[in-house]
């Protein structure tokens, strides 16, 4: 926050020709007004009434502290400048100084930091004095200068609060506050009397103090046990017999394998079967040949 305290009265220096003492003084107001109006800006983009008119009172402060620190001359200036008069804006919906709109190079700054700039923590706000403005019960000597007695308030006027406050902020206005927010006063409580009804009963009931007698003998256990008592067990149900299972079915034993002498045989008996096949091929392909021979002669 303490950069945009210092970008905006750098820029106030810059256009209103502020002297040192000015520029110093002018950093507290500007410190002070952006430090109270910073929680009221959710509820003021939102349009609740409430808190439009309460930042305008804030501003209708600064703007009074402003006056006796800045020339007739510089103040009418001041209040020419939208920028400088009214520093907050709703831009793209957005919570937005207006310097930033009108000098857009943020790291560049006509003067130095102020002598106060890390140390002032709103010490000389009008709420330490009795609700006065600081700079005029201590107004420096060297400030001889007219002090502007001009209209410069805007909460007191209705017709320009509503038109300033539908240029800053163009939002629907809601008439209350936020429905969470609880109110600052509640109200009072109905009497109720000076003592609850009793619900109790004044006594309670006694107790009786003789209690009935128990009898001091037991009776005998054998007179507790049942007189006749069966003599055997009835007996159980005799479960069925399972059926038997039925043998498994054997299986047919498997072949035995012949000895090796016999598959050698077999192997050979192939061998000759395929070579007799072989050579009757060759003797019908042989036959044929000669055949085409003969009847080529003729």
């Amino acid at each position: 926050m303490r950069r945009d305290v210092r970008f905006l009265t750098d820029r106030m220096a810059y256009e209103l020709r502020l002297s040192p003492q000015q520029y110093d003084d002018v950093y507290e107001v500007n410190y002070d007004f952006l430090a109270h109006v910073a929680p009221l800006r959710v509820e003021v983009m939102y349009g609740y009434r409430s808190a439009l008119d309460r930042y305008y009172d804030c501003l209708d402060i600064r703007n009074d502290d402003l006056r006796w620190i800045l020339s007739s001359s510089q103040y009418r200036r001041f209040l020419k400048a939208e920028h400088f008069y009214r520093p907050y804006c709703s831009h793209q919906s957005r919570w937005q100084l207006r310097i930033y709109l009108v000098y857009t190079d943020v790291h560049h700054f006509y003067f130095g930091k102020p002598h106060h700039y890390l140390s002032y923590c709103g010490g000389h706000y009008r709420t330490h004095f009795h609700n006065v403005s600081y700079y005029r019960t201590h107004r420096h000597p060297h400030y001889r200068h007219a002090v502007f007695d001009g209209h410069f308030r805007i909460r007191k006027d209705r017709s320009v609060y509503d038109r300033h406050s539908r240029r800053d902020f163009p939002v629907s206005v809601r008439p209350q506050s936020r429905p969470d927010a609880r109110p600052s006063h509640p109200g009072i409580r109905p009497n109720r009397g000076e003592t609850r009804p009793n619900h109790r009963p004044e006594e309670r009931p006694s107790r009786p103090e003789i209690r009935p007698s128990r009898p001091h003998l037991r009776p005998d256990r054998e007179e507790l046990k049942p007189q006749h008592r069966p003599e055997a067990r009835p007996q159980r149900p005799v479960r069925p017999q399972r059926p038997e299972r039925p043998n498994r079915v054997e299986r047919p034993a498997r072949p035995e394998r012949p000895n090796r002498s016999e598959r050698s045989n077999r192997v050979e008996r192939r061998k000759e079967s395929r070579r007799e096949s072989r050579q009757q091929r060759s003797d019908e392909r042989q036959q044929r040949r000669t055949e085409r021979e003969l009847y080529r002669t003729l």
